[in-house]
């Protein structure tokens, strides 16, 4: 009888401190994912800024540089993909459109003395340029972010929990080789 009971306390002792570990694990990924979703929203919102930063800048470097209509169009382009983008791979690439456009913008500023002494033009570069500083920073978060979550979601034991979940790798949100060059903004 007490080898009966013993057992049944063993198996009780198991079975709980098995819920508490699943129940830890489970809860630990779901932080993680979490971080990552909060992140991701982040740089969201600062693209979103930058967007809305774009329509002042075009209208500006217009007044100047009106016959430059190839870039302002490239830019209206990849503003209007940056709002339409989805998912992360989709934000990547239009983020990539938008910054080449404002490259291009900005080296054709360059032939156009009057708009680069333009007041308006000089915040809306300083507001741009914080802007961009603030993107590397928040992508380098959630870069971090997506890492820790992949490495806890494919060690194990963790990993038969996440396949339970349902948990899938997340993507680093990365730049392709011509965006990689920080913009300069001549102020």
């Amino acid at each position: 009888m007490k080898k009966g009971l013993i057992a049944v306390g063993v198996i009780v002792v198991l079975m709980l401190a098995f819920g508490l570990w699943y129940g830890g694990t489970y809860n630990s990924v779901v932080a993680l994912d979490t971080e990552v979703s909060a992140k991701s929203a982040q740089i969201d919102n600062l693209l979103l800024r930058r967007s809305d930063l774009v329509p002042d800048l075009v209208k500006v470097a217009n007044k100047y540089a009106a016959y430059e209509q190839e870039t302002i169009t490239a830019i209206s382009n990849a503003r209007a993909a940056m709002l339409g983008a989805g998912t992360t791979a989709e934000k990547m690439e239009a983020n990539n459109e938008l910054s080449s456009a404002i490259s291009r913008l900005l080296a054709i500023s360059e032939n156009y003395p009057d708009l680069k002494a333009n007041q308006q033009y000089i915040t809306l570069m300083d507001e741009m340029a914080g802007t961009e500083n603030r993107i590397a920073v928040a992508r380098k978060d959630y870069n971090e972010s997506v890492q820790q979550y992949n490495v806890k979601i494919k060690t194990f034991p963790t990993v038969l929990i996440a396949n339970m979940m349902g948990a899938s790798e997340k993507a680093f949100f990365e730049v392709d080789e011509t965006s990689k060059v920080k913009p300069e903004y001549d102020l």
